[in-house]
């Protein structure tokens, strides 16, 4: 069996105050022409299909052109999921009306994970699709204490393990940070601290794991991937190579990945040297409506120097002075207080005041609380 394993298409996403959707557009017309290639038995979307939890009209009705055209033009079904920056109410709007037409959709996590089978010659595969879900969303869906990502989604795949049948082959579509998978800048963390990881061998007896949530494809293990976004959505991705997967299945389960890689309208480039030599490199430069972010070395003092890159490089989208970088203990300092996120800046605080640090019902209060803020956000954004 056959499926396109996608993932983080971030529908709607401003990239340094530009709308991608441009580029969305351009990069999902190659994906509709692969899926028309290939023929896939199914097209498997693993979350963050926008980029915030209230799209703006122009990224909704790209996703209904993009899925109309894969459903009901090309007849090839497809199985999506709502990841951390979606609003999963919003997202599975209409999904029991439009599985009949071969759109299956999971919003919110429930009492039972929605599965769906597919047959080819040697018999079925069952697709369990696992949005993504706070730990508080799962406790009150499955009636069971878990307190964190990695035994919430345990408890979701157990109660799928406890009902699947023995011998037919299983493929789950989850959004999760597995740990060993490498990170990139655009990623929302899941949750507070380092809690929001999940071991890899949560997913064990499955035989092929669809994930979304980190950008860059990888695989860890040999079953559990990450076929990465669909553009590249900080500075930190500007050396990937951004892909969809190609999943074969045999009859044994055994599967090989096919990595197909996508041709951006733009690129995104890090540029480094004096504005001097950017320039004259741009005037002759092919790829001059690429992206650009430039690293300027520059040491003296510069008249404009955004607007006169931006004549050459007409996409450029900011620059920074590497003279101006802070350096030494205190900028060191800021750099790692800045990385920290919520939860740990807030057990710094208390460790300072209370010269003690957070216990286990503290710390799990806290997370209950953020995760809840963090939900509210998602739908009110």
């Amino acid at each position: 069996m056959r499926f396109l394993h996608t993932a983080d298409w971030h529908l709607g996403r401003l990239f340094h105050a530009r709308s991608l959707l441009e580029d969305q557009a351009h990069v999902l017309d190659q994906f509709v022409a692969l899926v028309r290639d290939v023929r896939p038995d199914a097209v498997l979307i693993a979350g963050d299909v926008y980029d915030r939890a209230v799209p703006p009209p122009e990224a909704v009705a790209l996703l209904d052109d993009v899925l109309a055209r894969i459903v009901v033009d090309a007849g090839v079904p497809v199985v999506m999921i709502a990841g951390n920056h979606d609003s999963a109410h919003r997202l599975g709007f209409g999904a029991r009306l439009m599985s009949a037409q071969g759109l299956h959709v999971a919003g919110r996590a429930g009492p039972q994970a929605s599965c769906v089978t597919l047959r080819d010659a040697h018999g079925e595969v069952r697709i369990y699709a696992l949005p993504y879900a706070e730990p508080a969303a799962v406790r009150d869906a499955l009636g069971v204490d878990v307190p964190g990502h990695e035994a919430a989604l345990a408890a979701q795949l157990d109660a799928i393990r406890a009902t699947h049948p023995a011998g037919v082959r299983a493929v789950t579509v989850a959004h999760a940070f597995v740990v060993g998978g490498a990170v990139s800048e655009s990623e929302r963390p899941l949750s507070v601290g380092g809690s929001g990881a999940v071991a890899a061998d949560v997913f064990h007896g499955f035989d092929f794991v669809a994930l979304g949530h980190l950008h860059r494809p990888q695989t860890i293990g040999e079953r559990v991937h990450y076929a990465g976004s669909l553009l590249k959505y900080s500075l930190s991705e500007a050396d990937h190579v951004k892909t969809v997967s190609l999943i074969d299945i045999d009859a044994d389960g055994h599967v090989q990945i096919e990595s197909v890689p996508l041709q951006p309208l733009r690129d995104l480039r890090i540029l480094t040297g004096e504005l001097a030599a950017l320039l004259a490199d741009g005037a002759t430069d092919a790829r001059r409506d690429d992206y650009v972010y430039a690293m300027l070395t520059d040491t003296g003092a510069l008249l404009d120097p955004m607007a006169r890159l931006r004549r050459v490089y007409p996409n450029a989208l900011a620059m920074e002075r590497t003279v101006l970088a802070r350096s030494g203990q205190a900028g060191e300092a800021g750099r790692q207080l800045r990385e920290l996120d919520t939860g740990a800046l807030f057990a710094s605080f208390f460790r300072e005041v209370a010269d003690a640090d957070l216990d286990g019902d503290q710390r799990r209060t806290l997370e209950d609380l953020l995760a809840g803020m963090a939900a509210s956000e998602r739908e009110s954004a």
